[in-house]
């Protein structure tokens, strides 16, 4: 399973765009199609809110992929 360690420089960042700016998807557009399709976990848990929120120490999953947010 592929591991990406994301280095969050604010409080939070949303969901969809957690996923544009690690590479997984294109664009933010393309980041609220797969969360609308049920296929991201945030902490184990399916997450179908687009804009959530995503704070350091949260862990992300989409498919084999798993996203670590850490605080900068």
């Amino acid at each position: 399973m592929p591991r990406l360690e994301f280095e969050l420089d604010r409080e939070f960042v949303e969901l969809n765009q957690l996923l544009k700016l690690t590479g997984v998807c294109d664009s933010g557009g393309m980041g609220k199609a797969i969360v609308a399709s049920g296929e991201v976990t945030v902490d184990g848990a399916v997450e179908l809110r687009k804009t959530c929120k995503i704070r350091a120490g949260q862990v992300v999953r989409l498919d084999d992929i798993e996203i670590h947010v850490r605080a900068a």
